[in-house]
């Protein structure tokens, strides 16, 4: 599994691009569109780690209602009188078995049950958290028109930029296998 798979985990880009984005950052921008863009990328930072918590708690939560749920009616399925003999038209008897060990909740199920809630949790808490922050950024970076212009031109420039790097890394490898590193 990838860490970009959690929204925590993500990385952004390689040096290079970060190096590329640091140099508009600080020569494309004013300082006010600076403050603006830190901000927005704390808010998403905010919001990933907040539904990151609650989606892994949210998880737990579940896995607990659910493990309780089984135990429950295991409980409930021992102390019914079960049959355990069953009579046929003939006349004749089987003995039913009992399958009540079969039916009794496992430690590993346990296990498994809080695994797969707590990641599943986390996952979607993550996932919702940078929704909510990329749209409350987007809101925050958009609020000023001018601010907003500078921003846009800044970044279109810096992609410009990124595809012409990639473009020239293109032109100078001679395969697909050497571009990716194989």
């Amino acid at each position: 599994m990838s860490t970009d798979s959690l929204a925590l985990l993500r990385k952004n880009a390689g040096q290079e691009i970060r190096a590329l984005a640091q140099e508009h950052f600080k020569h494309d921008l004013h300082d006010s569109d600076r403050d603006a863009l830190t901000s927005a990328a704390s808010r998403i930072s905010t919001h990933v780690t907040v539904g990151s918590a609650l989606g892994l708690a949210c998880g737990v939560f579940l896995a607990f209602r659910l493990r309780r749920t089984r135990v429950q009616m295991f409980n409930a399925f021992r102390a019914n009188e079960k049959p355990t003999h069953v009579k046929f038209a003939d006349g004749r008897e089987e003995a039913l078995p009992d399958i009540t060990l079969f039916m009794r909740p496992f430690t590993l199920g346990d296990v498994a049950t809080y695994t797969f809630f707590g990641f599943g949790g986390l996952f979607l808490g993550g996932e919702t958290g940078l929704l909510t922050g990329s749209a409350s950024a987007g809101r925050r970076i958009t609020s000023d028109l001018e601010s907003r212009e500078r921003i846009e031109t800044a970044f279109r420039r810096f992609r410009a930029d990124v595809l012409r790097q990639q473009a020239d890394e293109l032109d100078k490898k001679k395969s697909v296998a050497e571009y990716l590193g194989l």
